[in-house]
């Protein structure tokens, strides 16, 4: 079934509002791309680890793969999902989509039949595009256990040489000359509007189970363009794409942003500090906007000092909180500026800090509302909370999304009818109106009715020099409910224990109440692909040790 703007909460008087405020403009990425092939055709426009595109041949590429596709009966509206790594073929699909008015669906590489299931179910699916090949695991192998489960599935798309049997090839729609039976303004004509629906992204997910939410041409162009502007980015820059492109992050602020831009952009396969210092150097990278973990591996890198990096101007970071001290060392150790921002898939970005505000909204904030956003603190009554009062974050604006597909329960809990977008977030306003995220609502600790938030403690430990990374969740207690536990990876060759924990923030001068009661040592902590730690699982985790000790004690 083809997705409308009838799918979703945007209404009539919506789009008469943000159009006639200027916000919404009509147009799509595939008009930016026109823009980039008149400016600048033999620019580099995309790189990734097998080859370089112009904007010219990118158009070419886009047009044809667009072809290849309404020659397989792919039409305006249909849900494409595609579940590529960064590399250059997600490019070429996201664009032929656009260009034809169907729906982009990206898919995280690292899901596998169980998400794909339930994802292309929703989403109804006519197609999938697939890497034969990726880290090791055979892509094609999940067809058989998919397909039959998914009715609207007629076509699987295959990147790479083994091809099996029933799917074709994506190298078909790349080197076929589809263009030889169309007249040069054919795709042209199928233009769609801005209205309508051109993503569908499912969230990365804090909680168990992914909603797919609802973006439309206008309200990823209004963010680019709006961002574009408060970080002062032109044509001149190249962006490196570390983060998934499978994700808002990556999509949004590398491959849309850049083509916006007219920018070369130079998609990473793989998150690797070593690699993008390699990257950044060669290709003379001066724009990154990725999430917390990518730049705290780079500035722990030992090695980042035999790297030229001089090139790099701006690391916009969001996806996860932002422990303060990052951004000083990211200077001193990087030598860029770091610029926090918020946002979510929801509404990509609503708050950002400008590159020219002092160090204490830098170092101590999430930002300001972009232009033509607002942001609002509520409690748990609906009562708009005044400065310096915790609550939850809330956003308007011509970024939000248009609810959550098939999920009008939760569209309308989340979605009000007054246009806010109640984010899940808890968050405190200061008197120049830049927000501090203070961690989720589902996240905070309950200890004995005293209520604490885990981003405080993660800031402060996160200073720690024995550690290296740290969640702090709630774990079940009979007496008080809730207890503090921290989970922890320690640097290299070092060990943490709870009192050395404790002792550490004792000299910080915090309540006793907020100090972690057990630690849980780990190599690694579950993540989102936008770098946001998977609470619920440390909670399961937790909740399960605790059940066993209690039963291994009865």
């Amino acid at each position: 079934m083809a997705i409308t703007i009838g799918d979703t909460n945007i209404t009539q008087e919506i789009i008469d509002k943000y159009t006639s405020q200027g916000y919404w403009t009509g147009e799509t990425l595939a008009d930016y791309l026109d823009r980039a092939v008149k400016y600048y055709p033999d620019k580099t426009a995309v790189v990734d680890k097998k080859e370089r595109v112009t904007y010219r041949e990118l158009d070419v590429i886009a047009t044809r793969v667009a072809l290849g596709f309404l020659e397989y009966g792919i039409k305006k509206g249909d849900v494409v999902s595609v579940q590529l790594p960064n590399w250059n073929e997600f490019v070429y699909t996201h664009l032929a989509l656009s260009k034809i008015g169907a729906v982009t669906n990206p898919i995280i590489p690292y899901y596998r039949q169980k998400e794909l299931r339930y994802i292309l179910g929703l989403a109804e699916s006519v197609a999938l595009v697939i890497p034969s090949e990726f880290r090791r695991f055979d892509y094609t192998s999940m067809i058989p256990d998919i397909s039959p489960e998914v009715p609207s599935l007629k076509h699987v798309f295959v990147v790479g040489d083994s091809v099996p049997q029933g799917a074709i090839s994506f190298k078909e729609l790349t080197e076929k000359r589809w263009e030889e039976k169309y007249t040069d303004d054919y795709i042209k004509k199928l233009r769609p509007e801005g209205t309508d629906v051109d993503l569908i992204l499912f969230s990365s997910g804090t909680e168990a189970e992914p909603k797919g939410v609802l973006h439309t041409h206008n309200s990823q162009i209004y963010v680019n363009k709006t961002v574009t502007r408060i970080l002062g980015l032109s044509s001149v820059d190249v962006v490196l794409v570390p983060s998934p492109v499978s994700h808002g992050t990556g999509l949004q602020w590398g491959v849309r942003q850049a083509i916006m831009l007219g920018a070369k952009f130079v998609l990473q396969e793989t998150w690797n500090a070593k690699e993008a210092c390699r990257l950044i150097e060669e290709e003379k990278c001066s724009y990154v906007f990725a999430a917390t973990p990518f730049v705290d591996d780079l500035i722990k890198f030992e090695e980042v000092s035999e790297y030229d990096l001089g090139s790099l101007r701006i690391f916009a970071c969001a996806g996860a909180p932002i422990p303060r001290e990052l951004g000083r060392q990211a200077e001193t150790k990087l030598g860029c500026k770091l610029v926090p921002s918020y946002g979510a898939t929801e509404h990509f970005v609503s708050t950002c800090c400008y590159p020219s505000d002092p160090p204490e909204k830098i170092y101590g904030s999430d930002g300001c509302a972009i232009p033509g956003v607002e942001v609002a603190i509520f409690d748990d009554n609906g009562r708009q909370l005044p400065v310096g009062e915790t609550g939850e974050l809330a956003v308007r604006g011509p970024s939000v999304a248009g609810g959550y597909y098939k999920r009008p329960e939760l569209t309308k809990k989340t979605f009000t009818e007054e246009g806010w977008q109640f984010t899940g977030d808890l968050a405190v306003m200061d008197e120049d109106g830049y927000i501090r995220i203070v961690g989720r609502k589902k996240d905070v600790i309950i200890r004995g009715g005293f209520n604490i938030s885990p981003t405080e403690i993660e800031d402060l430990l996160y200073t720690h020099p024995k550690i290296r990374s740290v969640a702090i969740v709630g774990m079940p207690d009979d007496r008080l409910g809730e207890r503090s536990c921290a989970y922890i990876i320690p640097e290299d060759g070092e060990t943490v224990t709870l009192e050395e924990v404790v002792s550490f923030l004792r000299e910080k001068k915090i309540a006793t109440q907020k100090l972690p009661e057990r630690v849980e040592i780990v190599k690694e902590l579950p993540m989102t692909a936008s770098g946001k730690v998977q609470k619920y699982i440390l909670r399961k985790d937790i909740a399960r040790k605790v059940r066993e000790e209690k039963e291994e004690k009865a």
